[in-house]
């Protein structure tokens, strides 16, 4: 593979950092690197293998020469850079949900669906993190024994709401335990020592966005749309790495052992558990790790052909930054 121009806009966010981490580690043929942000963060310098790069202030002509756009500054920017992107004759990999759900835009987990990449019309879109961290068990279970239904509940930590909410969840975990008052700016109710639903849009059916993102997501990605998906999304006082229950129905009996054969050779996956010492894989051993971590699969003692798995992804890494070069290094 020939070298690239590849460009990261919003190069300074939680996200934009881990991609330009992951494209050094993985060692992405880079011939040229753009780092690109508002312009409060314009003029600030980063370090890529070993060079230091000054931050630009993104504008329309900020593409020009550009091979790959990652894109992680919010659905707003890509929408409206969208247009110079393409017409620049780069490909935008973006990380907002602004064109997930668009019929013409491939919505892209490489180790689920990576031919779509190729259907791209200048755009691809890089799912949500907690739909990235379900699809990856998910989706070679149901290769292997068909599905029925899922439900989903999310633990998402501060990461998903970037730099700011790891810092307000810091600062006011300080606060609480020193018994001092504290003005929060991200979340609508305390965070530390609490958890609540997701603070995304509520809509008129009862869930809330992050939710319906979960629904429709995964009916894109696995190609289908009567997929019957169900979610709740919580966030808890956690910095980094998103964990998730799923419930998963098949349409015939399918054994603990015979899911966990499958997903020993899935990619993208590690069976993390003790089961004999009763140790399942937490939010700190995901923490700047590129795997999802699965385990604790049972039956669901409740119905037949229904089991129950534990999982924990890094919601910067396979949940963002880390899907986002994936889908580069399949272009």
């Amino acid at each position: 593979m020939s070298g690239k121009h590849v460009a990261i806009a919003g190069a300074t966010g939680a996200v934009g950092q881990e991609m330009l981490n992951v494209l050094e580690r993985r060692n992405f043929p880079v011939s040229k690197l753009t780092l690109l942000a508002s312009g409060r963060s314009a003029g600030k310098t980063m370090v890529f293998r070993g060079e230091t790069l000054t931050v630009k202030k993104m504008d329309r002509d900020s593409f020009k020469g550009v091979d790959i756009a990652l894109f992680s500054a919010g659905g707003s920017v890509s929408r409206e850079f969208a247009r110079p992107v393409v017409d620049a004759g780069a490909v935008m990999v973006d990380n907002s949900s602004a064109f997930r759900m668009d019929p013409q835009v491939p919505l892209v987990v490489p180790e689920v669906n990576p031919r779509e990449v190729k259907n791209h019309q200048g755009i691809l879109a890089n799912p949500n993190c907690s739909t990235i961290a379900m699809v990856v068990p998910l989706y070679p279970l149901a290769k292997a024994f068909g599905l029925k239904r899922v439900t989903a509940t999310t633990y998402q930590a501060a990461s998903g709401a970037g730099w700011a909410a790891m810092e307000e969840l810091r600062e006011e975990t300080r606060a609480v335990l020193e018994n001092r008052p504290y003005q929060r700016t991200i979340f609508p109710v305390q965070y530390a020592f609490n958890l609540f639903p997701h603070n995304s849009p509520l809509l008129e059916n009862g869930y809330c966005e992050e939710e319906m993102k979960m629904v429709n997501e995964t009916r894109k990605i696995m190609g289908d749309e009567s997929l019957r998906v169900t979610a709740t999304c919580v966030r808890v006082p956690v910095l980094r790495a998103h964990s998730e229950t799923l419930n998963i129905e098949f349409p015939q009996d399918v054994s603990p052992q015979q899911a966990y054969d499958v997903l020993k050779t899935a990619p993208g996956l590690e069976i993390f558990e003790e089961r004999q010492a009763n140790r399942w894989a937490t939010p700190a051993d995901a923490s700047g790790r590129d795997p999802v971590l699965v385990g604790r699969i049972r039956r669901d003692i409740s119905q037949p052909n229904t089991l129950d798995l534990w999982l924990v992804s890094d919601q910067l890494l396979k949940g963002a930054a880390l899907n986002a070069v994936q889908i580069a290094e399949l272009l």
